[in-house]
């Protein structure tokens, strides 16, 4: 990628376009994705684990989900098909993953609302956030993203975050727990952890 990353704003490889096939719940997705963003070349293995690990929401969830640095868009898809009443963000700095998850949401005629952290309104709270989190991005990065964006969750919500256990997901529970959070691993696969996290009962 030139030395760029999935998470430049505007990524300037050439666009070479390929579809992802993946299974979820006995459905098959076949996405679009393209050089210059996250994972393009295949399902990464911890989106994998998260979408099989964690529970998608009901199909009459109504409350506002969102998936966080969405990449080409495989777990706003998921959920938008679980929840069809729900609205769906998709969020990413990554302009040409946004176009792709527009592209994959006409597809297969899912309403899924992906734009940059910027342009998501101040007053929308979610009842889950689902996210494979940068974790390259530095840890003063990543911290910074997540206290960004956890607060955002509504009182009851949830969040689900899967990070690989090389890469310090038992660290950033700590830090989470530290943080105020509550913070559990609810399941462990492949070598990563899934973590459900919300708000600390007082």
């Amino acid at each position: 990628m030139s030395g760029e990353h999935y998470f430049t704003a505007e990524p300037t490889a050439p666009q070479r376009q390929r579809h992802i096939e993946f299974d979820v719940n006995d459905r098959t997705y076949r996405l679009a994705s393209s050089a210059g963003v996250f994972s393009a070349d295949r399902l990464d293995p911890g989106t994998a684990v998260l979408l099989h690990k964690a529970p998608l929401p009901d199909p009459g969830a109504k409350g506002a989900l969102l998936d966080l640095g969405c990449g080409y868009g495989p777990i706003a898809v998921v959920l938008a098909t679980s929840a069809p009443e729900a609205p769906v963000y998709a969020v990413d700095v990554n302009t040409r993953a946004l176009d792709l998850v527009r592209e994959n949401a006409s597809t297969l005629g899912l309403d899924i609302d992906a734009r940059t952290p910027d342009q998501v309104p101040d007053d929308v709270r979610f009842a889950e956030i689902w996210s494979n989190p940068p974790i390259r991005v530095g840890k003063s990065e990543l911290h910074d993203l997540l206290s960004r964006w956890l607060p955002r969750l509504a009182d009851d919500g949830v969040a689900w975050l899967v990070v690989a256990r090389n890469l310090g997901a038992d660290s950033l529970q700590r830090w989470l727990v530290e943080r105020g959070w509550s913070a559990e691993r609810h399941a462990s696969q492949k070598g990563y952890r899934v973590l459900r996290v919300t708000r600390s009962v007082s």
